[in-house]
């Protein structure tokens, strides 16, 4: 059988993703990329934000259009959306043969053998992920699952439940395999970095993850991304600071900077405390590119609110900034507040803030034109040219840059700036710090199937 899989929202579903396709493929499916040639066709379901349900929606409908007119068998949806809103779901798309919420994954498996969809029993595991992607070099490695702040607006712990930490060593096969399938760029991610191990209690937090990492791989760039200030201990920044596998980047989301919204939003930072502390990063970690994200629009946001917000972005000069409006979601404390701010006010201010931010980023950038900085490679078009990013840019969010020179896509260069276009840098290659290595010919290391399912749970 081949199995395709639509994986929509963030990279932790992309995670998810490729460890259901490693045990499918445990069981003689085949992955198809294209979901008109799949026999199954699974949608990894995002439930963030309405836009995202939305997406969601479009594409379950469109596989049961596949379903109906083409190839695919069955169709399956599993993850965050369903996850809140299955009984609605099954009742409006019969077209869908099997609903599994996020935490029903672990049933994908004998749900598809149970229909006669894949083998019953498992041959010899291929790796515990199987890369769907289109930049091998690119990977995700989620160390955590779940998430214990009660942040007003979000449904992440209605989607997926308490903050549970993945052992240690489970988490560093897992780099290792990565590292043997040609990953050169590692991203960390969860909804908290910074909450790693605390649950687990036996003394190992993310520094001594990070740590652990660096000496059991070499992987030359290993990424950070999203984690609260609080939990940029010293120990953590001084590890930032001294090894340089450890990227000087950290996405930091505040959501914003208006003690009254911060207190409405139930968020445990507040104006004063994120200077404090992106003061003492800057301090320890002088070259560090900072990306937030901000929240427009949250009840109860008054003008003053918002100008207080534009004021602080003006005022720390963060590299990057992602912001949407804010949009209820059933089922959150904040749903149950006077959603008090039209949509059009709310258009506006996300228009105001996202041009305030260009400029402060084409400033920021422009401050670095001249600078020799590291690269990775990331492809070469049809056209020739070559695009890469630096270690100020994480992929896919962030930007590209255009390089003058010839390099294979995964190859680490040194390289000097040459312009800032928009949100992307221009440079030429001043050298070649080391090439790709060559794909492994061995087997994955070893990683009973059983060990995947304890992912998450």
């Amino acid at each position: 059988m081949k199995v395709s899989f639509i994986t929509l929202g963030c990279d932790k579903n992309t995670v998810d993703s490729e460890r259901y396709l490693a045990q499918l493929a445990d069981r003689g499916a085949e992955f198809a990329d294209d979901a008109a040639q799949a026999d199954v066709i699974v949608i990894n379901t995002c439930g963030f934000i309405d836009a995202a349900k939305k997406e969601s929606i479009d594409a379950i409908v469109e596989a049961g259009r596949m379903k109906t007119d083409g190839r695919a068998q069955a169709v399956v949806a599993v993850g965050c959306m369903v996850q809140r809103h299955k009984a609605e779901l099954e009742a409006e798309l019969p077209e869908v043969d099997l609903f599994l919420g996020a935490a029903e994954m672990d049933r994908l498996i004998p749900e598809l053998a149970a229909r006669g969809l894949i083998d019953d029993v498992p041959e010899p595991h291929p790796g515990v992920r199987l890369f769907t992607g289109q930049l091998p070099h690119i990977r995700y490695l989620k160390i955590s699952e779940g998430c214990d702040h009660g942040c007003a607006f979000c449904a992440i712990p209605l989607m997926r439940g308490k903050h549970r930490s993945f052992a240690l060593d489970e988490v560093v096969r897992e780099a290792q395999l990565l590292e043997a399938q040609g990953a050169r760029e590692v991203n960390l991610v969860a909804q908290d970095l910074a909450h790693y191990g605390r649950d687990r209690r036996d003394g190992v937090q993310l520094p001594q993850l990070l740590e652990a990492v660096v000496r059991e791989t070499s992987l030359p760039w290993i990424r950070m991304l999203y984690l609260y200030s609080a939990g940029l201990t010293p120990e953590l920044l001084a590890l930032m600071a001294r090894e340089p596998r450890i990227l000087p980047y950290l996405d930091m989301p505040i959501q914003h900077a208006s003690d009254p919204v911060l207190a409405r939003m139930r968020r445990p930072e507040r104006r004063q405390t994120i200077l404090d502390r992106v003061a003492r990063i800057r301090d320890v970690v002088p070259d560090v590119a900072i990306r937030t994200t901000c929240i427009v629009g949250f009840p109860g946001e008054t003008d003053e609110d918002f100008a207080h917000l534009l004021a602080f972005l003006e005022e720390i000069q963060f590299d990057r900034v992602g912001a949407f409006t804010y949009s209820a979601q059933e089922g959150t404390r904040a749903a149950e507040l006077d959603d008090d701010v039209p949509e059009s006010l709310k258009q506006e201010r996300l228009e105001r803030l996202n041009e305030l931010q260009r400029l402060i980023t084409a400033e920021r950038y422009e401050a670095r034109v001249g600078r020799t900085v590291r690269a990775m490679v990331d492809r070469v078009n049809a056209d020739g040219t070559v695009q890469g990013r630096t270690i100020w840019q994480a992929d896919d969010i962030d930007g590209v840059t255009w390089l003058s020179g010839d390099a294979a896509p995964g190859t680490l260069v040194d390289v000097v700036i040459d312009d800032v276009d928009e949100y992307d840098f221009r440079a030429t290659v001043a050298g070649l710090v080391s090439a790709p290595p060559r794909p492994s010919t061995r087997r994955p290391l070893p990683m009973a199937a059983a060990t995947i399912g304890s992912f998450g749970r």
